[in-house]
C-alpha cells in the first residue's frame, strides 16, 4: 500500500480528527455510487478507505510512524540492522571492529524481534474494521431502501437501509472487515449513510419543512392547492386571510421514528406572492382600497416611528 499520509493528502502531524475530515472528503468525492463504472475512481476509493483504516488504528499509526511496520503492516526487519551497525558513532567509532552497537547488543535485538514476531504470529487479532459511505435521497430515507455494496475485497453485499435512517448514521455490518488473525474473528464494515439535499424539503428532527407560495387571491380568499410531500402530492387548504409566515401542518408525512413508531409532520410555511406583473386594474383596485382601508403593520410589529 501507498503512503496513507499521502493517500489521503494530509501532513503527519496531522490529528485523528484531520485525518477523519479528509477521509470523509474524499470518500464522499470518490464514492462508486457517484462515479459509476469508473474502475479508476473506484481503485482510489479503496485505496482512501484502507489508507484511513490504517491511520486510525493508533497502535499501527505508532509503529508506522517510528519506521517499525511498512504502510501494508508488516514489520521493517531492516530497522534492527539500520540501528546496530549506524547508531550515531560512524565507521570506527564503536566497541566491536567499527559498528555503532556491539554484537551483544545486536543479537539481543534481532532474537527479541523474532521472539515479538513469533508471539504475534501465534496470537489471536480480531481483524480491522472498514468503513464505507452511502448517498441516499430523503425520499429513501424516508421510506427505507436496499442498497448493494462493494466490499474491498470485490465481493457485493445487499444492505437494508431502514425508515428513518438520519444523515452520517452509521450501519454496522459485522464480520465483513478484513479477516483475523490466528483464527480471530474478522473485523466490521460501518457504513456511513449520507442523506442528499433536497431541492424543496428540509428535515428537521423528526419533521419536513417546506415553503410554498401562494398568490394574493388564494391568501384572501382562501382555497385548496396541491403541494408536495415526500409521499407525493396531497391537497391542502389555505385558510381565507392567510398571510407570508403562517405555519399549516400535515400529520404524518414526516420522518418515522428509529425502529418504528410514528411519523413526524410536514410543516408548511406559507410565502404571499406578488403577481410578476402588476397591471393597470390591480394596481387601480388597490389604489381605491387603500383609501377605504389604511392599516399600519409596522406599528403593530412594535416598530417606533423614524
Amino acid at each position: 500500500m501507498k503512503d496513507p499520509y499521502t493517500v489521503l493528502g494530509v501532513e503527519r502531524s496531522a490529528s485523528q480528527d484531520a485525518i477523519k475530515r479528509a477521509y470523509h472528503k474524499l470518500a464522499k468525492a470518490l464514492h462508486p455510487d457517484v462515479n459509476p463504472n469508473d474502475k479508476s475512481v473506484e481503485q482510489r476509493f479503496k485505496e482512501v478507505s484502507a489508507a484511513y483504516n490504517f491511520l486510525s488504528d493508533k497502535e499501527k499509526r505508532a509503529k508506522f510512524d517510528r519506521g517499525e511496520i511498512g504502510a501494508d503492516g508488516t514489520p521493517r526487519y531492516e530497522s534492527a540492522f539500520h540501528r546496530a551497525y549506524t547508531g550515531g558513532q560512524g565507521q570506527g567509532g564503536g566497541r566491536s571492529g567499527g559498528f555503532g552497537h556491539d554484537f551483544e547488543d545486536l543479537f539481543s535485538d534481532l532474537f527479541g524481534q523474532a521472539r515479538r514476531q513469533k508471539t504475534a504470529r501465534t496470537s489471536r487479532v480480531k481483524g480491522q474494521d472498514i468503513q464505507y459511505s452511502m448517498a441516499i435521497s430523503l425520499e429513501e430515507a424516508v421510506k427505507g431502501v436496499s442498497r448493494r455494496v462493494n466490499l474491498f475485497d470485490g465481493k457485493s453485499i445487499e444492505v437494508r437501509i431502514p425508515p428513518g435512517t438520519e444523515d452520517g448514521q452509521a450501519l454496522r455490518l459485522k464480520g465483513k472487515g478484513s479477516a483475523g488473525f490466528g483464527g480471530a474473528a474478522a473485523g466490521d464494515a460501518f457504513v456511513t449513510v449520507q442523506v442528499k439535499q433536497h431541492k424543496f424539503f428540509r428535515p428537521e428532527g423528526r419533521d419536513i419543512h417546506l415553503n410554498v407560495p401562494v398568490t394574493i387571491d388564494e391568501a384572501v380568499l382562501g382555497a385548496k392547492i396541491k403541494v408536495p410531500t415526500v409521499d407525493g402530492a396531497v391537497s391542502l387548504t389555505i385558510p381565507t386571510g392567510a398571510n407570508t409566515g403562517r405555519r399549516l401542518r400535515l400529520k404524518g408525512k414526516g420522518l418515522p421514528a428509529k425502529g418504528g413508531g410514528a411519523r413526524g409532520d410536514q410543516i408548511i410555511h406559507l410565502e404571499v406572492m406578488l403577481p410578476e406583473k402588476i397591471d393597470a386594474d390591480l394596481n387601480r383596485f388597490f389604489e381605491e382600497w387603500s383609501k377605504r382601508n389604511a392599516y399600519d403593520v409596522r406599528n403593530k410589529a412594535g416598530f417606533e416611528d423614524g
